[in-house]
């Protein structure tokens, strides 16, 4: 009850800020609070200075299994699948000095369920929850370029991720001894660790109301283990590796076309790809995790009048790769055959969000 209650004020802050509703396709390998504060839209006004405020949602449901490339269809036929439902609420406040520098503040809230069979005694389907503040971010963003002398620009970035959520959210589960247990990993509300995070976004004008876009994003978590419990050495002798939650990294990459019409209604279509790799890229990658990528179409709508911009995407994945973990490439040379696990995948996720200059 109290963390309902805090998630229904949290709701109503957002839609009292934004005077309106609130803002990857997703799988089990990736946070759902990943990198909201991407620029969504790439030909905005950079000399607009002031505060600016975004509010956003995102849902994702995650229920497809894949190894590898290849989707383990059979799970659905048996009814043993593992199924996420994933809500983020995402609040990031921007003070632009100037047409080159600003400084970016943002924290969301997830609310999760997870249903599966085997995490409660593999008989019985049961659901796990958690909802509660993510891990919050302090971004500061430079445009390169004048972008009243150009008809593109590059935004460079330099930030943390600070572990603002809990990494050890507990909920209750059915036929295990204890049965007061972590979560999985896909929703825990943080990952215990400080991330460093690096990202450029950019613009290009081509003329008659087209443009082109991109984002890159990187958080690279330095630490190696959060203490997490994930009991998955109970499930098995080979998984004794992953008794505790890694900190894994996590990207993210768009490129895309945008289409304006009257300065105020844009359509955009790209592609992005996301992911949490098998080896960070500093620190060790021991411990639990479920690496791989998803490559989506991402097709994306935006509305823009006096200081209000209103934006939708639907990414649709077109690939999903669960990639060896660190585990199982261990339990490969161990054994002789090829190792793999797998991890559930959505087949879209929903993002709509509303900004407001002020």
């Amino acid at each position: 009850m109290k963390h309902t209650l805090q998630f229904l004020f949290f709701t109503a802050m957002c839609l009292l800020l934004t005077y309106t509703g609130v803002h990857a396709q997703g799988c089990v390998a990736i946070k759902a609070d990943g990198p909201f504060s991407n620029m969504e839209h790439t030909t905005q006004d950079t000399s607009y200075k002031g505060w600016e405020l975004t509010a956003s949602w995102r849902y994702f449901k995650s229920f497809r299994h894949f190894k590898g490339t290849d989707e383990q269809k059979q799970r659905q036929v048996i009814g043993n699948e593992v199924i996420n439902h994933q809500h983020t609420i995402d609040i990031n406040l921007t003070r632009n000095f100037n047409q080159y520098w600003s400084v970016s503040v943002g924290i969301p809230y997830l609310v999760n369920t997870r249903s599966s069979l085997y995490e409660h005694g593999g008989k019985e389907r049961h659901k796990s929850y958690s909802d509660g503040i993510g891990d919050s971010r302090i971004i500061v963003n430079r445009w390169l370029f004048d972008s009243r002398k150009s008809n593109g620009n590059i935004q460079v970035g330099l930030g943390i991720k600070l572990p603002t959520g809990d990494f050890n959210y507990k909920s209750h589960f059915y036929n295990v001894i204890p049965s007061e247990r972590p979560v999985d990993q896909s929703i825990q509300l943080g990952d215990g660790g400080v991330g460093i995070i690096a990202e450029a976004n950019g613009y290009l004008g081509f003329g008659s109301g087209f443009s082109g876009y991109s984002n890159l994003y990187y958080m690279s978590n330095p630490r190696n283990m959060n203490g997490t419990r994930t009991y998955r050495e109970t499930l098995s002798a080979t998984l004794a590796n992953e008794a505790i939650s890694s900190v894994p990294d996590q990207y993210l990459a768009r490129l895309g076309v945008n289409y304006t019409i009257a300065h105020v209604f844009t359509i955009s279509a790209g592609g992005r790809i996301e992911g949490i790799p098998v080896h960070d890229l500093i620190g060790k990658s021991d411990g639990f995790r479920r690496p791989g990528y998803i490559i989506s179409a991402e097709p994306s709508l935006s509305y823009a009048f006096k200081r209000v911009n209103i934006f939708a995407s639907v990414p649709i994945a077109l690939k999903r790769d669960r990639t060896q973990s660190v585990t199982d490439k261990e339990n490969s040379i161990a054994t002789g055959t090829y190792v793999i696990g797998d991890a559930a995948f959505a087949d879209y996720a929903i993002n709509f969000g509303v900004s407001f200059k002020f």
